[in-house]
């Protein structure tokens, strides 16, 4: 569990964070979304400890990070896997290396050891046998199953993922949604995500929180959206006439007025 409390943040004169304070629950999915500027990244980055909140205070498992000394921030950093946007693997590197990389850095294990759990990440991302591929070969959605595997070779207890589904298909987006999701369930892991993707958002946000100009402006799941009377999340999600009549679908099927496949029920 991650809890903030009244997280603040500015650059200069421009409040990017005012006041955000939150829950984000174990074995879940927990997103963040808003508007482009709306602080979502830069709350992010703050949970990490990239930037230093101005006020609030940030709690891992009940232990303050905001008052943690260097050495524990790095203790615990072992326990934080990421995912990047871009994925970020190494192009000099194998998919083998780009995932034993945290392993290097951080265990004392022979190689043999690191190899055994290259493969069992490997294996639970399905892309056993790509150890020897480099990043220059292998797809989009393979980089990042790629990019997941090595965020869990170390058995993280927290994983923030960075926009996740950027750059790739509709269809590879929800093998990559799903995927997240059993590891987090599987694991018993604290996942953040931020994304923009309202396919990720009605799939699998089981604790979402909407950030409106640095503000906590809704709370909920998914489930909740679909009943959600807040104009300005209504108006982000459900932006597009096509998703508004997916919406109201969505609400007819929650009262029983139609079934799964859009057929009135008498």
């Amino acid at each position: 569990m991650i809890e903030f409390k009244n997280i603040k943040k500015s650059f200069g004169d421009k409040v990017v964070l005012d006041g955000v304070s939150h829950t984000m629950e174990t074995g879940m999915t927990n997103l963040i979304i808003g508007t482009s500027g709306s602080g979502k990244t830069v709350l992010q980055k703050c949970l990490v400890g990239l930037f230093e909140p101005d006020e609030g205070e940030i709690i891992y498992d009940g232990v303050s990070f905001t008052v943690m000394t260097q050495d524990d921030r790095k203790l615990l950093r072992q326990q934080i896997g990421m995912l990047f946007q871009g994925s970020a693997l190494f192009d000099s590197m194998t998919v083998e290396e780009n995932i034993q990389f945290p392993l290097d850095m951080f265990t004392k294990d022979n190689h043999s050891a690191k190899l055994k759990r290259v493969n069992e990440v490997l294996e639970r991302v399905n892309l056993v046998g790509s150890n020897k591929k480099y990043p220059s070969e292998i797809s989009g959605g393979m980089k990042k199953r790629v990019g997941i595997a090595r965020a869990i070779v170390l058995n993280p207890k927290f994983l923030f993922c960075d926009e996740p589904n950027s750059g790739l298909d509709p269809q590879t987006s929800m093998l990559i949604d799903k995927l997240i999701k059993e590891i987090t369930i599987e694991f018993n892991m604290t996942t953040v995500i931020n994304t923009h993707d309202m396919n990720s958002v009605m799939e699998i946000g089981d604790n979402i929180l909407y950030l409106k100009e640095g503000k906590k402006e809704w709370t909920g799941n998914s489930k909740d959206i679909i009943f959600s009377d807040n104009e300005a999340l209504n108006a982000f999600i459900f932006a597009s006439e096509f998703l508004q009549d997916a919406k109201n679908m969505r609400m007819l099927e929650a009262k029983g007025k139609i079934d799964g496949q859009g057929n009135i029920v008498k």
